[in-house]
């Protein structure tokens, strides 16, 4: 039977907490409606986080069954987001360490080479960028993405949620398990690693960016 505009503008004003629930009960759409709002969001942060859209389908997929699993483990008087982008940075640097032990293994891994890299399709926005052409857009994308991928996993990982993801000190906290202080001081010398490499990478002196 088809579903109604009604029934489907509902589906997608339920919050994610009441979807999950709903789900754990067996709602056997309420899951899939789940996978759809967070399909974009997810995976656009998968995806800047190992640097490769086909990485990001595998973890994607992951994150979801893990959430699938141990949905029955969710406190759902707590935040639904939080809790799915902790699973997804979990399954991102397990797949980075073995993406590492592969590459070590292998006497002809491509260096320097990522032939699934993606580049990113927007800037940090307070960054002082200046894009006089789509050339010059094009060129500053890349030098953002190199400066990200350099970046040691756990400072990516907390620039990626604070400024991609614009998740609150709060949030980041509660996905990475850490507390709170440790996540202003991690976000803080991030971004300062990042301006530095940012400007030796342009050449110039641009400024630093600002905070969450």
């Amino acid at each position: 039977m088809a579903v109604s505009r009604t029934e489907r503008n509902d589906k997608l004003e339920r919050s994610d907490e009441s979807l999950i629930e709903a789900h754990l009960k067996g709602d056997a759409t309420a899951f899939a409606t789940l996978v759809e709002r967070y399909r974009n969001d997810l995976h656009g942060f998968l995806t800047r986080f190992l640097g490769s859209s086909a990485a990001a389908d595998d973890v994607f997929q992951e994150t979801f069954l893990q959430v699938h699993l141990s949905g029955g483990t969710f406190d759902t008087e707590r935040t639904f987001k939080p809790w799915l982008f902790t699973i997804a940075a979990n399954k991102a640097r397990d797949f980075h360490r073995k993406r590492k032990r592969r590459a070590t293994a292998s006497l002809q891994a491509p260096v320097g080479k990522n032939p699934d890299g993606a580049m990113l399709i927007d800037m940090i926005e307070s960054t002082q960028a200046r894009p006089d052409a789509p050339s010059e857009v094009a060129d500053q994308q890349a030098i953002v993405k190199g400066v990200l991928d350099g970046l040691p996993v756990h400072h990516r990982e907390i620039i990626l949620m604070g400024y991609f993801q614009r998740m609150s000190y709060q949030q980041i906290a509660d996905a990475l398990t850490i507390p709170l202080g440790t996540v202003k001081s991690r976000l803080h010398a991030a971004v300062a690693l990042f301006s530095a490499q940012w400007r030796r990478a342009r050449g110039d002196s641009a400024g630093d960016l600002g905070e969450v």
